[in-house]
């Protein structure tokens, strides 16, 4: 013992002399005293102690100005040192095999596909840089569904998806004829291109199709589980969310906007994988820079572990060489550009373009051959460095870890693909690159079988199948994996929670309020009160959520450490721990990823919640579509709650936050039901038929409800009127006319249905045409069963032809005015659909800062405008005189040669 200390001590002193040694050092002397003293409080005090007191002599050098500001990375290197490395648990050689099978047949599956049909495309050198992440991952780490507490979820680098689709191939829950149907999903049992829950409900249990929303939706989901525990709903201590993604998708700003949140909130059930192969689509992620040292620094800034894997095996001898770090010192000045080409090139390339290049870094590969220095790989290839990585992270208490993991893209593709430009783009490899693919893995296929392009899948009793099945047994089952139900949950009868908008009477409230006092009604029920969620991006008060605050409290992990200023007010703020509202702040995405985490928790942790959204409808669709049609292919249950809707409603507001276009992008998404109720009933009908619709039918849509915040006069229902709300019109009123004279179908929705019923009287009383008056509270509704209607009788021409919900209303030939506070293209949804002539007035056009009523007559949807549209088209029919119409633009004092407001 005596003799190996002596042997540490006089190789540390070295050491500690070659650094006192370095250029620039006035007192070599002093500098080793310093290093010497690090050294001896480690080893006396321990690694903690040897932290704080750094922390402590940096905290000082700050306040007296001798530091400057640092970059917040460590050195291009890996972080786990070789002796704190774990002993990897598992069989590498046998793990090796399989991820050269795995590689294999997901190349195959896209290469078939291209073969015959050039346009399917597919990815190849993605999945190859990634495979190691993945196969540490699937045989250590991921938890499947029979796991304690539920097991993980996991995000896929979309990319790779070939890659996953090989595993499942080998465990037997994909056939060969499947993946012969990669991107051929029509006609037949085909694979989607990427994770999609849509397409293939019970295997992609997350999307992540369009980059950048998996990072956010992995953070918020993980919040999600904490808040499941908080709450007492689920126990998911042993669940975590683990999220495999690219270094190139980190730019997106989805991708990064939820850091801060996840260490603030302490997230440790969750990790990000950083696949950095350095490359994206057309070339370097950061071809003058260093993408790695930058994501470190990101997400070291914003509070997460960070551990890197850059450097393989092979490698830890030669820094045990390099006392003088010459070789990180090169590293450092290497940009991603220079390694992207080192990396597609071979040994000899290497040494004379790298190591070459500085004297003292050549030493150290001195004694390598051309052929070593080629197989120095990538930490992200080598098993044991990964393995450390994964576990490193499984352990990290308080923080969430992101692991950057350095590879190449195309690994093993050879001069067809690896680290190549056009890497990503590669679908085919030709036969000499297939065979030295077959060689350098060491597969056991012949010529002819690498040329037919051959699956291969060991025999079910071989040593891999067996390797492979009984580490996910170990793990709980196979992922992905996606569960399509849980338990229903029953919905009150609609009288006990809605009768003061049912039997309104005439009292005035907004649409918002009533939606508001809706399902906060729904709170107060013991069975279906507690799987409610109630989100708010902020602005809670101005939705008429204040109440909330006290009645459930705002969710926080950590409760309230603080005694808020309007403590002694009623409506007081109040964070809890058990806090049933998620108050998300300044962030539609981030808001929108939660819903999307409790509209996908029936799916996702068997536990059916039932989340309200509600945010300023301009900033939903327009804002945050791409993660609302994420949600959609989740098959996400829920209801969105578009307020202060509408372009005229929100007088004062001007432009950016008058929404005149949501409902038509809404109509687009297919499993969004999306409805512009005018009535507190009709709110309330819509409210009890979508929940029961998803929670008691556990059927995969989502509700998109536009509610206003203008109060007037909100009628009782009519008697008979609830299939027609949901279906998407009703006939609200009928003003007959007199003998002989014309009649004319006026049909309003939202905040204009108040004008369409006044210029009811006002064509009945001022110009003696009659009207039949409709809500139409959902034109994409009414649209989607007249297509569904149409289709049936063209491709059933000899049965009895069907007849529409509209085509029944709307009967006959007498004009029809449609008037909403929305873009013409959402009424005109059902303009093929009517056999009369058809007239639309919408709020095409840029909003404006004014007055509810001069927002409406300048955009053309008042009262006055109905009129003379309605006389208009009677006129056009003959069915009364031109001069009456220029008798209401002048009695009403329309200016006619004002310009028309969407040009303006």
């Amino acid at each position: 013992m005596s003799e190996n200390r002596e042997g540490s001590t006089m190789h540390s002193n070295l050491k500690n002399l070659a650094v006192a040694a370095r250029v620039g050092d006035t007192d070599p002397p002093e500098t080793h005293d310093w290093l010497a003293s690090l050294e001896s409080l480690l080893g006396n005090g321990g690694k903690e102690r040897a932290r704080f007191i750094l922390s402590a002599i940096e905290e000082r050098a700050t306040e007296l100005g001798v530091l400057p500001d640092l970059l917040p990375f460590s050195p291009y290197r890996n972080t786990i040192p070789i002796d704190e490395q774990p002993r990897f648990p598992g069989d590498i050689e046998m793990e090796e095999r399989i991820t050269a099978i795995l590689r294999w047949n997901a190349l195959v599956m896209v290469m078939r596909a291209n073969k015959a049909y050039g346009e399917l495309g597919g990815h190849i050198a993605s999945y190859a840089s990634a495979a190691e992440i993945f196969e540490v991952g699937f045989n250590h780490f991921f938890q499947g569904p029979d796991a304690e507490g539920g097991g993980d979820l996991v995000f896929f680098q979309p990319h790779s998806a070939p890659g996953v689709y090989a595993r499942a191939f080998l465990e037997g829950r994909l056939s060969q004829q499947q993946l012969e149907r990669y991107r051929q999903e029509i006609g037949g049992p085909g694979l989607c291109s990427y994770p999609h829950p849509w397409l293939m409900p019970d295997f992609w249990q997350l999307p992540t199709g369009s980059m950048g929303i998996g990072p956010l939706s992995a953070i918020y989901q993980a919040r999600f589980m904490r808040y499941l525990r908080d709450r007492g709903l689920a126990n998911t201590d042993e669940r975590r969310v683990w999220g495999v993604f690219g270094d190139g998708e980190m730019d997106e700003p989805e991708s990064i906007a939820g850091l801060s949140l996840a260490a603030r909130e302490g997230l440790d059930n969750l990790a990000f994988i950083i696949n950095c192969n350095l490359q994206r689509l057309d070339g370097p992620v950061r071809g003058n820079g260093q993408i790695i040292q930058e994501l470190e620094m990101l997400f070291r800034g914003a509070g997460w572990n960070v551990v890197k894997v850059l450097w393989a095996s092979e490698w830890d001898s030669i820094f045990s060489r390099d006392v003088n770090h010459a070789l990180l010192r090169r590293f450092a000045a290497t940009v991603d550009g220079k390694y992207q080409t080192l990396g597609a090139k071979d040994g000899a390339y290497n040494l004379a373009h790298f190591f070459d290049e500085d004297p003292e870094v050549r030493a150290l590969v001195a004694h390598m051959s051309d052929r070593d220095v080629d197989a120095l790989r990538r930490g992200g290839h080598d098993f044991r460095k990964l393995y450390a990585a994964f576990e490193a992270a499984r352990q990290t208490k308080g923080r969430p870890t992101v692991i950057l993991a350095k590879t190449k893209k195309g690994y093993g593709m050879g001069g067809a693909g690896e680290s190549r430009m056009t890497a990503h783009q590669a679908k085919k490899l030709d036969i000499e690159a297939l065979l030295a693919f077959r060689d350098r893995f060491d597969l056991a296929l012949t010529n002819e079988q690498v040329e037919r392009l051959d699956f291969y899948r060991p025999a079910e009793d071989s040593p891999e199948l067996t390797y492979l099945r009984a580490r996910r047994e170990g793990l709980g089952g196979y992922l992905p994996a996606r569960k399509r139900q849980s338990s229903a949950v029953p919905v009150p009868a609609i009288d006990s929670y809605a009768e003061f908008a049912l039997r309104a009477d005439g009292k005035e409230m907004s649409t918002t309020m009533a939606v508001v006092r809706l399902f906060s009604n729904l709170l107060k029920d013991n069975e279906l009160g507690p799987r409610i969620v109630p989100i708010v991006a902020d602005e809670a008060r101005t939705f008429g959520m204040a109440n909330m605050f006290r009645q459930v409290g705002i969710y926080s992990p950590v409760g309230q450490l603080y005694e808020p200023e309007d403590a002694g007010s009623m409506l007081y703020y109040k964070e809890a721990k058990d806090g049933q509202l998620l108050e998300e702040g300044i962030t539609e995405a981030g808001a929108i990823a939660s819903w999307t985490a409790a509209a996908t928790a029936y799916s996702a942790h068997g536990k059916a919640m039932l989340p309200f959204y509600i945010y300023y409808s301009m900033f939903g669709f327009q804002r945050v579509g791409d993660l609302i049609w994420a949600a959609a292919d989740q098959r996400a249950r829920g209801f969105l709650i578009g307020a202060t809707a509408g372009r005229t409603t929100l007088g004062g507001e001007g432009l950016q936050h008058q929404d005149g276009s949501s409902l038509v992008m809404a109509a687009a998404v297919p499993n969004c039901r999306a409805y512009d109720p005018a009535y507190a009933y009709e709110m309330a009908v819509l409210l009890d038929h979508g929940a029961r619709s998803m929670l008691e039918a556990q059927k995969d849509e989502f509700y998109y409800i536009t509610a206003m915040n203008e109060n007037y006069a909100q009628p009782s229902m009519p008697e008979g009127a609830e299939a027609g709300i949901v279906k998407g019109l009703y006939k609200l009123a009928s003003h007959l006319p007199q003998k002989g004279q014309p009649t004319v179908r006026l049909l309003g929705s939202g905040a204009i249905l108040p004008e369409v019923v006044e210029a009811a009287k006002l064509l009945k009383d001022d110009w003696g045409v009659g009207t039949d008056v409709f809500s139409a509270t959902s034109f994409s509704e009414l649209a989607r069963d007249a297509r569904d209607v149409e289709r049936h009788n063209r491709l059933n021409p000899l049965a009895e032809p069907q007849v529409s919900h509209v085509e029944a209303c709307l009967r006959g030939s007498a004009p029809i005015i449609a008037a909403t506070d929305y873009v013409r293209a959402w009424p005109q949804l059902i303009a093929s659909y009517v056999n009369a002539p058809f007239s639309v007035l919408g709020t095409d056009g840029f909003g404006r800062s004014d007055t509810r009523a001069a927002l409406r007559a300048f955009f053309e949807v008042n009262r006055h405008q109905i009129v003379i549209t309605a006389l208009s088209a009677l006129a056009r029919e003959g069915a009364t005189m031109r001069e009456t119409v220029a008798e209401a633009i002048d009695r009403y004092g329309v200016a006619a040669d004002a310009p028309a407001p969407w040009t303006v």
